[in-house]
């Protein structure tokens, strides 16, 4: 089950001609889509762009009313590849994935994509993760799209701006026979506004016909000589006729005073935070209106020459806002610049972060100092605005270093994979470090404290993979781990599939949680949910059984932790030719708690007798040992000092986050429940027989403390 439900929010997708559609940016892509006569969609999750995907597929009886197909795809590259069908035939079709990383993997398609040209309109929604709230390498859609001449669209983060984009897309895409991206940040995904809305569109010209009435054109096929002729007409044809397109429609936009001695032309997903810092220099005001002539790029591929020269005729500077790294957007215009022979002087990287998340603070600094150099009168006598780095630097902030502990990135309260990698400490104890192949996904978190696990992580579903230059003879084998989100995706042929057929001696651990929680929940083939829309319960365990491993050991509760070191143990000292797979599953626990916690409330409000573990610690018993906190990490466990005037060390503490896994009892003793630990049991709506029971206790309790309090008393 995926983390949020659309259930509710898709019911406005129906909205027609004239109605206003308010919502979240995500919702407004989706309608957008629709009024736009799209035939098909396709895509793989992935944050900030998972919950396009979510809302999909809770949109299923709108789509289907529209005729409308829709598919999760087993990976980028799947998806990616789905656009073919608007090669060949008139239909609108749309894909999305998060970028870059999900580009990464569809490259190959795209590649094909692009030098085979389509007839109906290819729409690919980028994700676009830069910036400090990042996940991945620090990359931009931008370099793929020049890599492949796809048009990229960047833009303003309104909901307006963002459905016209689609929209712009698509008719771009029709015109120059070319596909396009869409990349929306993450501000973009979820700013919420509203937009006057158009009637949805079934699909002109429906799937079913292109099936009925195939068509084929051999010069559309990637194949010499046709692929040497598509990309003379990449070049001869669809650039310029992508250029008129854009200029014609006025997809670029202009902003502020027609003249002016300085100007700043800006990517359109940096509008806002353009504004934003216009508005702290005193050069905008709250509704858009800026003293600075701006030019907005709301296609960033390719650029308009004609445009930009003329932006920054009689212009004595002008600033390039672009976010992320390199300086492809500036150096364009730089080019442009030259070739028109114009004076201005080209402002950029050198007064902005050359990377990093381009923040209305950062852009504030970066601005000032532009206009500071080369428009002064615009700042009139006002102050500078703080730096934020001065401010970062005083002792009353560097103070709170000292007092702050740091918060890294860790695994959820409860989660299944924590006792794995307890287990796997327990057994690096033993056996002595090895060397460990990460992956993409939660499991990721076991290379930070107080695990310390895994050394390098190459993609998703490829740890096995990271791990093949191992396979020598040695004293120790290489432990590969990926999730079962990364098997599906890419694992089951790049890791396991490669180990077999290369007879690797290596330790795969797959960890199976029954979803891809990583991004957002969403279910997979080995889920064990049953789906309306999706064939579920294909096992993991099979799979690779039929890829033909051999060695394959299967645990379906990752919480018995002297079970997974012993599986561990016996992996890593096996001398059975081929690779070692482990397959440990236990459901997510942040899916199991939105899936049960409602079922739970909904059943104590109608009076039914419901109980709850919950575990803590008995303060008299507790050690201070603290081998719980040093093998789970748990944030539901804590230290806390006692009264006790005998005892320095703090005990072991559980906080009312706990949700009863019984993680950290396990492995304070490796599978053997530590005597401090014990579990309670919370009652709602209990019985007669609960009450009679809880007197009985009590009293009994009762009567034992207050003979212990004697006894001190007499012996005190």
């Amino acid at each position: 089950m995926a983390e949020r439900s659309f259930a509710k929010e898709v019911q406005d997708l129906r909205l027609t001609e004239g109605e206003i559609f308010r919502g979240e940016g995500i919702l407004a892509l989706t309608k957008a889509l629709l009024q736009s006569g799209v035939a098909y969609v396709a895509g793989y999750q992935g944050s900030p762009i998972s919950h396009l995907m979510d809302v999909l597929a809770d949109a299923k009886d709108v789509l289907d009313e529209l005729g409308v197909h829709f598919e999760s795809s087993a990976s980028e590259a799947a998806a990616a590849a789905t656009l073919s069908a608007s090669v060949m035939y008139p239909l609108r079709g749309a894909v999305t994935w998060k970028s870059t990383a999900g580009t990464n993997v569809a490259s190959d398609a795209l590649t094909n994509l692009a030098s085979s040209g389509v007839n109906g309109g290819a729409l690919i929604i980028l994700g676009e993760d830069y910036g400090e709230g990042s996940s991945i390498p620090q990359e931009r859609s931008h370099a793929f799209a020049m890599k492949s001449q796809i048009w990229l669209l960047d833009p303003r983060p309104n909901l307006e701006s963002i459905v016209k984009s689609v929209e712009d897309g698509f008719a771009l895409s029709e015109a120059s026979h070319t596909p396009v991206m869409l990349q929306v940040r993450i501000r973009a995904c979820h700013v919420h506004g509203h937009f006057v809305a158009k009637a949805n569109k079934p699909p002109p010209f429906p799937l079913r016909e292109a099936l009925e009435q195939p068509r084929r054109d051999v010069d559309r096929v990637v194949l010499p000589p046709a692929s040497m002729l598509q990309d003379r007409q990449k070049l001869q044809e669809r650039w310029p006729a992508a250029v008129e397109y854009i200029r014609t429609h006025r997809l670029n936009e202009f902003f502020g005073p027609a003249a002016g001695d300085v100007g700043i032309i800006l990517q359109g997903g940096m509008y806002n935070s353009v504004i934003r810092a216009l508005q702290y220099l005193g050069l905008a005001d709250a509704y858009g209106e800026t003293a600075v002539p701006l030019y907005v790029l709301n296609v960033t591929y390719p650029l308009v020459d004609g445009e930009v020269a003329a932006f920054c005729a009689g212009k004595r500077a002008v600033l390039m806002v672009e976010e992320g790294h390199p300086a492809y957007l500036e150096q364009a215009v730089g080019m442009v610049l030259r070739q028109h022979g114009l004076s201005a002087t080209l402002a950029g990287k050198d007064v902005l972060p050359l990377g990093g998340d381009y923040t209305a603070a950062v852009l504030t600094k970066g601005i000032d100092t532009f206009l500071a150099a080369h428009a002064r009168p615009l700042l009139g006598n006002r102050a500078p605005p703080p730096n934020a780095d001065a401010v970062l630097m005083t002792p009353e902030v560097k103070e709170l270093a000292t007092v702050v502990p740091p918060r890294p990135a860790g695994f959820c309260i409860g989660c299944p994979e924590r006792p794995i990698f307890a287990a796997m400490k327990l057994v690096e104890k033993e056996l002595g470090p090895h060397h460990i192949s990460s992956d993409i996904g939660c499991h990721l978190f076991s290379i930070l404290p107080p695990f310390n696990l895994g050394g390098t992580t190459m993609g998703y579903g490829l740890a096995g993979a990271s791990a093949s230059a191992f396979n020598v003879p040695a004293g120790k084998k290489p432990i590969s781990v990926l999730g079962d989100g990364g098997f599906w995706h890419n694992g089951l042929t790049s890791s396991v599939g490669n180990a077999v057929f290369n007879k690797q001696d290596q330790v795969i651990l797959i960890v199976d949680n029954f979803y891809s929680a990583a991004t957002g929940g969403q279910d997979i083939l080995s889920s064990r949910a049953t789906s309306d829309t999706r064939s579920t319960k294909h096992s993991i365990v099979q799979a690779v059984k039929g890829i033909g491993a051999g060695w394959v050991r299967q645990i379906e509760r990752t919480y018995d932790v002297g079970r997974m070191r012993d599986t561990l143990k016996e992996a890593l000292t096996s001398t059975e030719p081929g690779p070692k797979v482990i397959v440990a599953s236990s459901e997510c626990m942040l899916n199991r708690q939105r899936r049960e916690k409602p079922l739970f409330n909904r059943a104590v409000k109608d009076g039914r007798r419901m109980v709850k573990e919950r575990f803590g610690v008995d303060e008299d018993v507790c050690t201070g040992d603290h081998a719980c906190i040093r093998l789970s990490g748990c944030p539901s466990l804590s230290v806390k000092e006692t009264d006790d005037p005998l005892r320095d060390d703090p005990v072991a503490s559980i906080d009312n986050s706990c949700v009863g896994c019984g993680n950290c009892g396990e492995v304070a003793e490796a599978a053997v429940l530590c005597p401090s630990f014990y579990r309670a049991e919370i009652i709602h709506n209990p019985s007669l027989r609960d009450r009679l029971l809880s007197r009985v206790r009590s009293a009994v309790i009762g009567f034992l403390q207050r003979r212990r309090d004697r006894r001190r008393i007499v012996f005190g």
